[in-house]
C-alpha cells in the first residue's frame, strides 16, 4: 500500500500493445472507501507504456483493479492552495471560480503562449518564481506550435527553434503524437504547478497562431481534435488546468465544439473548460452548451480600454463566466504601447465591468517565448522592440495586474457582481 496526500497527483504505469494514435480509450476507476467512484482516462506514452494520473480528492483509501493506496489530508502548512483547497471549479452562481472545497478563488492569468515548445525548464523555473511572486495563479499556453508552414531547427535554444507535438501537424492532422515531446512538457507544467501556476491548455489555435503561418486549429478533422482533447484530460488533467478549447476564432470552429465535448466526457474533476475568441466578434457561441464554462473575449492590441464588451457577456443568458482573455500586450510592436498602470486600469475595469472570472495580462515578446532581443522570423506587431521573453517579464504593467489577486486573496470577494447602483461619483478625501 502506497501513501499519498489529498489532490497530489498518482501515475500508475500500465502494458498494452503499441499505438499509432492517442485515440484509443482506456480507463481506470478508483473507489474510494465510503463508496465514492471516480473515473479517469489513461494515455499513451510511447512503445508498449500506457500510463493513468489520479488526483484522490479526500483522505482515506483508495482502490483500483490492481491494488489500493492510503491518501492523507493536506498539511496544515501546505503553502499550494491548489493541495490544500483542491482544484478550480466554477462556482454555484457559475460567474467565477472556487476551489474544490469552497474557497473563492479568482484567476490571474499571464499570457506564454509558446513556453510548451520553446522553454527549457530552467528558464520556466526563472519565469515561474517571477510571475508567483507578483501574485499570477495561471498562464495562457498553446500546447503544441499551431503553424502548419512553420520552419526552424528542433532545437528549443537556437533561433527560430521550436520542438515538435505532432509529426504530422503540417499537413493538417493530428495522429503521429510524438511521445517525448510531453515528457518534455511533463516537467514544464510540473514547474508551473508546483509554483502555483495553473495550465490554461489551449488543444490547438485557431487564429493567429505563433507566425501567422496557417494554424492547423481550423483544419484537423474533429475527430483528432476531440482524441487530442481526450488525451489533455488523461494526461494533465489530474492536477490543476483549465481548458481553453477554443482559441483565437469565431467559437463556431466545429473542432471547438467536439473539443469541448470531449473534456467534458472525461474530466471527472470539472474543471473549467471555455472559449477564447478573436477580436472583433460576439462572444456567445454555444453559450447553452453544457459543457462551456466561460467566454473570454479579446479588446485586440491598439491600446484602447473597452470594458463594455465583457459587460455585454456578462449579461448574456445562460450564466456564463466571462473575462477579457486578451487585452493590448505591453510593448506591442512600439515602446510605450499599453504600458505600465494602463494595465493595471485595464484589469480593473474588466473586473468590475463584469469579468469576475478573472484578468488576464499579456506582454510583447512574452507569449512569442522570443529568445532575445534579436531573434528574427517574428510579426514586428506583436514584438517589444528589443526584448526578448526575460526582458519582457520585468515590464512594469505584469506588476499592477498581479496585485489584483494580491489585494483580493483575503477579502471576502465570492459572488461579486458589477453594481452601478453604489456610488454616482461625487468629491472623495484622501486617506492621510
Amino acid at each position: 500500500m502506497s501513501i499519498s496526500s489529498v489532490w497530489r497527483e498518482i501515475e500508475l504505469r500500465l502494458t498494452g500493445e503499441d499505438a499509432d494514435s492517442h485515440g484509443a480509450e482506456v480507463w481506470v476507476d478508483f473507489e474510494h472507501e465510503s463508496g465514492r467512484r471516480l473515473r479517469r482516462p489513461a494515455f499513451w506514452d510511447g512503445g508498449h507504456s500506457w500510463r493513468v494520473r489520479f488526483a484522490p480528492p479526500e483522505a482515506g483509501r483508495w482502490r483500483w483493479k490492481s491494488g489500493e493506496f492510503e491518501v492523507r489530508p493536506a498539511g496544515a502548512d501546505e503553502p499550494n492552495p491548489f493541495y490544500r483547497h483542491g482544484f478550480w471549479r466554477m462556482s454555484p452562481g457559475r460567474r467565477s471560480l472556487v476551489h474544490a472545497d469552497g474557497t473563492p478563488a479568482i484567476l490571474v492569468a499571464d499570457t506564454a503562449w509558446a513556453l510548451p515548445w520553446r522553454a527549457t525548464p530552467e528558464q520556466v523555473r526563472e519565469y515561474a518564481a517571477d510571475r508567483q511572486a507578483k501574485g499570477f495563479n495561471a498562464v495562457l499556453l498553446m500546447t503544441v506550435q499551431p503553424d502548419m508552414h512553420a520552419v526552424g531547427p528542433r532545437d528549443r535554444t537556437q533561433d527560430e527553434g521550436f520542438d515538435v507535438g505532432f509529426e504530422d501537424l503540417p499537413d493538417g492532422h493530428l495522429r503521429q503524437l510524438n511521445a517525448e515531446y510531453f515528457q518534455y512538457l511533463d516537467d514544464l507544467l510540473d514547474i508551473l504547478v508546483e509554483h502555483g501556476i495553473v495550465p490554461v491548455l489551449q488543444p490547438v489555435f485557431q487564429g493567429f497562431g505563433w507566425k501567422g503561418l496557417d494554424v492547423a486549429g481550423t483544419v484537423v478533422p474533429e475527430q483528432e481534435y476531440a482524441a487530442y482533447c481526450r488525451y489533455l484530460v488523461a494526461r494533465y488533467g489530474a492536477r490543476p488546468a483549465i481548458y481553453l478549447v477554443g482559441g483565437d476564432g469565431s467559437g463556431a470552429e466545429p473542432q471547438t465544439a467536439a473539443g469541448g465535448a470531449a473534456v467534458h466526457a472525461v474530466d471527472c474533476y470539472e474543471q473549467p473548460t471555455g472559449i477564447h475568441y478573436r477580436p472583433h466578434i460576439r462572444a456567445d457561441a454555444h453559450q447553452d452548451a453544457e459543457w462551456l464554462d466561460f467566454q473570454w473575449c479579446q479588446t485586440g492590441h491598439t491600446g484602447e480600454h473597452v470594458p463594455e464588451r465583457v459587460a455585454d457577456m456578462w449579461r448574456n443568458h445562460p450564466v456564463k463566466a466571462v473575462a477579457n482573455g486578451e487585452p493590448t500586450y505591453e510593448h506591442t510592436g512600439r515602446t510605450g504601447v499599453a504600458e505600465g498602470w494602463w494595465q493595471g486600469h485595464e484589469a480593473w475595469s474588466n473586473l468590475c465591468a463584469g469579468g469576475t472570472m478573472g484578468v488576464v495580462y499579456g506582454a510583447g515578446s512574452l507569449w512569442q517565448w522570443r529568445l532575445h532581443g534579436e531573434e528574427p522570423g517574428h510579426s514586428e506587431f506583436f514584438l517589444a522592440p528589443g526584448a526578448g521573453w526575460r526582458e519582457a517579464i520585468g515590464f512594469e504593467g505584469s506588476t499592477y495586474v498581479g496585485l489584483v489577486g494580491r489585494i483580493l486573496r483575503d477579502l471576502p470577494f465570492g459572488g461579486m457582481a458589477p453594481d452601478w447602483t453604489s456610488s454616482l461619483g461625487g468629491t472623495f478625501r484622501p486617506i492621510a
